[in-house]
């Protein structure tokens, strides 16, 4: 059989895991292609050079213009590359997961799948967010009602912090200028946060639009997980930047979250957590020799899989 034709893809085991790399980086009004196993982001300053196989999420703004094959290395690096519109207010996006088996996959569909245990998801969701405190006894409707105190006591708490008046969480998507500063370093900050926690589920193998509190959008799991963050990364840091007065909210906004990220293992963080809420019984492991070997196995009624590639009437 005649080889594939095109460079092979980079093997699973020389690529670097969800935890390990850098957040995201973020382009606009340049082209993006490919050098080696670099991609290259060139303007009228220069050019450049962004390690695909260490990126979580590529973010490209308005006015970028990105070649085939800058999208072949990163999708063979496991990277996400997230279109978003100007200000970073939309938001579209392409993934490929580190891993080749689907049991986180299978494991989170299951859990959404059954009432019961989507509610036990559900409420170890908000646990987190209410550490010390006991929620197993608490409806959906109570959660959410606990959940909506805390997050406008942190708004007037952050206010009084910083000294930026604020009134209610307030934006038009299609009119990002409209909102006041304030509201537009909240829409920016999570935008952000909503593209690393997309690179992290789907490098992970799971479904981004199964959701066990947000449900019937493509990123329902997205949001689900970057809710546990707001309260610590996005929230003080839109308030942050809101107090200075910036000239450029949406850039100094990602640029501060992407630090703050940086500097706390966000990521690892996140895979841990994913795991958690998961697999909670089980060690974390992104990948392992197992996924590498890209074995393809079949479904039996009896529970158990078999080989795939088995010609079975022999």
């Amino acid at each position: 059989m005649p080889d594939i034709p095109g460079a092979p893809p980079v093997p699973l085991s020389q690529l670097h895991r969800a935890s390990d790399r850098l957040t995201f980086v973020y382009l606009e009004h340049c082209v993006v292609h490919r050098e080696d196993n670099a991609i290259t982001a060139r303007d009228k300053r220069g050019t450049v050079y962004i390690p695909a196989a260490t990126l979580g999420a590529l973010l490209l703004g308005p006015g970028t213009n990105v070649s085939q094959q800058a999208m072949v290395l990163l999708a063979e690096s496991g990277s996400t590359v997230v279109w978003v519109g100007e200000h970073g207010v939309r938001y579209y996006a392409h993934g490929r997961t580190l891993t080749q088996s689907s049991r986180l996959l299978e494991r989170q569909a299951a859990l959404v799948s059954d009432p019961t245990t989507r509610l036990k998801v559900a409420r170890e969701m908000y646990a987190m967010r209410f550490p010390g405190e006991d929620v197993s006894h608490l409806s959906m409707q109570q959660l959410r009602g606990r959940e909506g105190a805390r997050v406008r006591r942190l708004y007037q708490e952050h206010a009084r912090r910083t000294g930026v008046k604020w009134t209610r969480r307030s934006y038009d998507p299609s009119n990002f200028d409209d909102s006041t500063p304030i509201n537009q370093a909240l829409s920016a900050a999570n935008a952000s946060l909503y593209g690393v926690v997309h690179a992290v589920v789907v490098a992970l193998g799971c479904a981004p639009g199964l959701g066990f509190i947000h449900t019937g959008h493509v990123l329902s799991f997205v949001f689900d997980v970057a809710d546990l963050y707001k309260a610590t990364i996005t929230i003080p840091v839109a308030f942050d930047v809101a107090q200075r007065d910036s000239i450029d909210i949406a850039g100094d906004t990602r640029r501060a979250v992407r630090d703050v990220m940086k500097d706390g293992k966000f990521l690892e963080r996140c895979v841990r957590d994913i795991h958690k809420l998961l697999t909670p019984d089980e060690e974390v492991r992104e990948y392992g020799p197992e996924d590498i070997d890209n074995l393809v196995m079949l479904w039996d009624e009896n529970g158990r899989h078999v080989p795939g590639g088995v010609a079975y009437d022999e």
